[in-house]
């Protein structure tokens, strides 16, 4: 069988990959190349990404590819949002990117709406605020005269700064630039926003469709790795969700997706933007996807919260070993709020959950049982909070949650989010990221028509595993507990 090969370089906040994808014309395979750690590296007070690490881990993966006598058809990069670097006019790179948990976000956030307002971004980009935008980083440099910012020539966003090092392409690829808050809703660079921050129009790279080519592999790529001139390297949905929202094998338009990971992202497909007060005061945001439309979506904080934790406790213990001792806890003993800002950062988060418990008059979760199921059960519970956000402002009910990411693996949060949403959820593919990575390279080829092709091609190659809710009447009386809950550490805290 004649199989077509694409290279799918897949980097979360946590770890990263890279994943060779085969296509033999009606489905896909992957299979993991390299995979290695992915971490920010404090210095001082900042925090900063280990761009050259990736980089090389990317080029080892080409190497191996290459080693095999394998010809690739195409190269796509994906990371998480927002996080960017420099380079100046003779194309060299300034610096290492600071990672989006750097407290410049905050500093800038904080500068930003005590002069222009909280409104006035989301109004014109339709993000929520979020102290990790670029827009909140790029003001904090501008305010304190970065010497960085004077040097730049050009911006490039994290996947676009790794694709120009393999390529030369110099350009944003749009669903990732609809995660800084500084994209309009035209799809250009708001210059009104950047005219606020007091950057030039300039130094944004030109914003590239999705399934598109940016440029073809460097000689010296080409000549450390072994592989064969012509790769192109294409702009595939450039931001992790987005591409892992790609791979959603929906069967109807009524479904919300959760792309589970380091970060829980809820949220649904909209034709248009929707900017409203509803929208504001939720948090919620419209990020771009890979076919022009719009993920009205929620960032609920994730598996963070049990990743930090599990660093503490022991790094090699199994997600398998958690989740066992999670099952064997008391149910609903204590129930925390994910997204408070108290869990931000990732800093001794096991005292940090029973610090939230013993304020809010709960149990204490002590082993790590207790915690690990406070923390899953507290996820279900957000993950209805946006439900009930989403299906308000898109006005019908949603039938179905679709779980996607690595966290579609971890069945009890599978059953706890049907239970607590009272909605089936569809779990499934797990590796949704690569798999929506790898689909818009086999489209930008020309191997697929369209997004309808590529829908089918993505349920043809992997099974799901549904969950019908259980114990409804339960979790609604554990929800009115954890909305008191929630009211009761806020106004503690003001």
């Amino acid at each position: 069988m004649a199989y077509k090969h694409f290279f799918a370089a897949d980097l979360g906040a946590s770890n990263g990959r890279t994943i060779l994808g085969r296509f033999d014309g009606e489905t896909i395979t992957l299979e993991e190349i390299n995979r290695f750690p992915n971490g920010y590296v404090r210095l001082n007070d900042a925090y900063y990404w280990d761009v050259l690490g990736l980089y090389s881990n990317i080029m080892d993966g080409l190497s191996i590819c290459a080693s095999r006598g394998t010809e690739l058809l195409g190269i796509g990069i994906d990371t998480w949002g927002v996080d960017f670097g420099l380079i100046d006019k003779k194309g060299r790179i300034i610096g290492f990117p600071h990672a989006y948990r750097d407290p410049r976000g905050e500093r800038g956030m904080k500068a930003f709406t005590q002069k222009y307002g909280e409104r006035t971004a989301f109004e014109i980009t339709g993000i929520a605020n979020m102290a990790f935008n670029t827009l909140f980083q790029l003001y904090d440099m501008k305010r304190s005269g970065d010497p960085q910012l004077e040097m730049a020539d050009k911006l490039l966003l994290m996947p676009d700064l790794l694709g120009y090092m393999l390529c030369g392409g110099i350009s944003n690829e749009y669903t990732h630039a609809t995660t800084t808050q500084m994209l309009g809703s035209s799809g250009k660079w708001s210059e009104e926003l950047l005219s606020m921050i007091g950057v030039p129009p300039e130094l944004m790279a030109p914003v590239q469709k999705s399934a598109t080519a940016k440029g073809k592999l460097l000689n010296a790529v080409r000549e450390d790795t072994g592989l064969k001139a012509g790769v192109p390297v294409f702009c595939v949905g450039a931001h992790d969700t987005a591409s892992a929202v790609a791979s959603v094998p929906a069967e109807s338009e009524r479904y919300a997706f959760l792309s589970s990971g380091t970060w829980s992202l809820m949220g649904i497909v909209s034709d248009k933007a929707i900017i409203n007060d509803a929208v504001f005061e939720n948090k919620f945001s419209n990020e771009g996807t890979v076919d022009g439309k719009y993920r009205l979506l929620q960032n609920i904080m994730g598996l963070w919260v049990l990743q930090c934790c599990k660093k503490q406790w022991d790094a090699a213990m199994s997600w398998d070993d958690i989740v066992a001792q999670a099952e064997k806890a008391e149910a609903f003993r204590s129930l925390v709020d994910v997204n408070n800002h108290l869990f931000y950062s990732g800093e001794d988060m096991p005292g940090k959950i029973r610090a939230y418990c013993e304020a809010t008059g709960q149990p204490i979760p002590r082993s790590i049982g207790e915690i690990s199921r406070t923390v899953y059960e507290s996820l279900a519970m957000s993950y209805r909070d946006a439900l009930a956000g989403l299906e308000a402002l898109k006005g019908q009910p949603v039938e179905v949650l679709h779980i996607v990411g690595g966290g579609s693996k971890n069945r009890m949060l599978n059953q706890l989010a049907a239970n607590a949403t009272k909605r089936c959820v569809v779990a499934g593919p797990a590796e949704a990221t690569a798999t929506g990575n790898i689909m818009m390279q086999v489209l930008a080829s020309g191997e697929a028509a369209d997004m309808r092709e590529v829908r089918q091609v993505i349920c043809r190659s992997f099974p799901v595993e549904s969950y019908e809710p259980l114990n409804t009447d339960m979790w609604d009386e554990q929800y009115e507990r954890f909305q008191k809950i929630k009211c009761l550490y806020t106004e503690g805290h003001q």
